[in-house]
């Protein structure tokens, strides 16, 4: 099963989107997700430029040999857009191979573990009141697990609040970026009041989740994870940059929240001291970003051995197709602990045709061959590439902060 072509088509329905669309001599098509939000074009160009040239000629059902050809073969490894590249082909060939068989892509990762998939969505608002009402929403769309953002009183915009427009919060359209403020003492002060708010007002009987979006030092985590143990989050996310691995020894020393981490990562050397000392309960690397099927299965068979699950990115910055992949991979490991369900918005379902469903808190990936995702080229052509960059964040006093 030799690739005739390989091609990328940059596109916007909705948010930018860059897909990579496989073919072979059988007539078999395969697509896989290269978006990397703010960076969308030079993942675009490494593959278009450098990988697919190489990908014509080559067998498509050897998936594990094309990964490490393309990893190990450009000797420049990891990193953002190398990895993301690497996952845009590995999920195609797993895509063609899925449909070859006529099989769900599940059924080849070894069946289902599971009946369905466990989703969280993202409440948030302006206010309490706006944030209670948007918790209630979620509640009403059957969700089990929602997480919960809202403005810190005294900054002009807080990250994670829906605007009221109905548009996604992120990114910002322009040449250049937004810049946004930031005051982490303001935020340690109001965001125990605000899951309490939201624990008051709804109980007990539903998850509750935070991103706090690296924006602290371990010991500031430290003190918001012991500040919020009554109120029994299903988790803290990304309490503190993890580019130091070691400094979620602080962290699990000031508090029994659990922690969850890993959206920037892009390989397993990026986790491998957070999983083999359990500093994290759950690992938050997402398909698109992490190489792939072949790569994040990995990671989450290392997690497996020390008790750490999975959690994996899937905000509206990964296409339909990072989604159905994430699904299919959610449903089959044995470790699996909640996926992240944003949605998309604008006019994406021209472009992607899924069969994924959600249903009462859960989603299941469909039984179509393959990932059960359909991309319309002339669709995606009919919405252009527009330039967007995620904010960047200053401290009041203008210091450049974590975003």
């Amino acid at each position: 099963m030799k690739i005739t072509d390989a091609r990328v088509v940059v596109s916007s329905p909705g948010r930018n989107y860059v897909t990579l669309v496989v073919e072979t001599e059988d007539g078999v098509t395969g697509i896989g997700d290269a978006t990397l939000n703010g960076r969308e074009l030079a993942v675009a160009s490494y593959l278009r430029d450098h990988v697919c040239p190489l990908l014509v000629g080559r067998d498509a059902r050897r998936i594990e040999d094309t990964w490490q050809y393309l990893y190990k073969g450009a000797y420049w490894r990891r990193g953002p857009v190398t990895m993301t590249a690497i996952a845009a082909v590995d999920v195609a060939l797993w895509d063609i191979k899925g449909k070859a068989a006529g099989m769900p892509l599940y059924q080849l990762l070894g069946g289902a573990s599971r009946e369905g998939v466990l989703v969280y969505g993202h409440a948030s608002g302006t206010s309490l009141d706006g944030l209670s009402e948007d918790f209630q929403r979620h509640l009403d769309l059957g969700y089990r697990a929602i997480r919960v953002q809202a403005a810190v009183p005294g900054l002009e915009k807080t990250y994670g609040i829906a605007p009221a427009d109905g548009r996604v919060y992120e990114p910002a359209s322009g040449n250049r970026p937004q810049e946004d403020t930031w005051d982490t003492p303001a935020y340690l002060d109001f965001a125990p009041a605000m899951i309490a708010h939201v624990r008051e007002q709804f109980g007990y009987g539903v998850h509750l989740l935070h991103d706090v979006h690296h924006r602290l030092t371990p010991i500031e985590a430290g003190r918001l994870g012991a500040a919020l143990e009554p109120y029994r989050l299903f988790w803290m996310e990304d309490p503190t940059p993890a580019e130091d691995q070691s400094a979620f020894r602080i962290l699990r020393q000031h508090t029994t929240t659990p922690v969850a981490v890993g959206e920037v990562f892009n390989s397993i050397w990026d986790c491998q001291q957070l999983i083999t000392e359990r500093l994290i309960d759950y690992v938050r690397a997402s398909v698109s970003h992490t190489g792939g099927i072949t790569h994040l299965r990995r990671v989450f068979s290392l997690a497996e051995l020390y008790g750490v699950r999975s959690g994996s990115h899937g905000a509206g910055d990964l296409s339909p197709v990072a989604m159905a992949a994430a699904l299919h991979l959610d449903l089959a490991i044995p470790n699996f602990g909640i996926q992240e369900h944003m949605g998309h918005t604008g006019p994406y379902a021209e472009v992607f045709r899924t069969s994924y469903s959600f249903s009462d808190g859960y989603m299941h990936p469909g039984d179509a061959p393959g990932l059960g995702v359909e991309f319309d080229e002339e669709a995606a052509a009919r919405h252009p590439y527009e330039p967007r960059y995620l904010p960047v964040n200053r401290r009041l006093d203008g210091t450049v902060h974590d975003w």
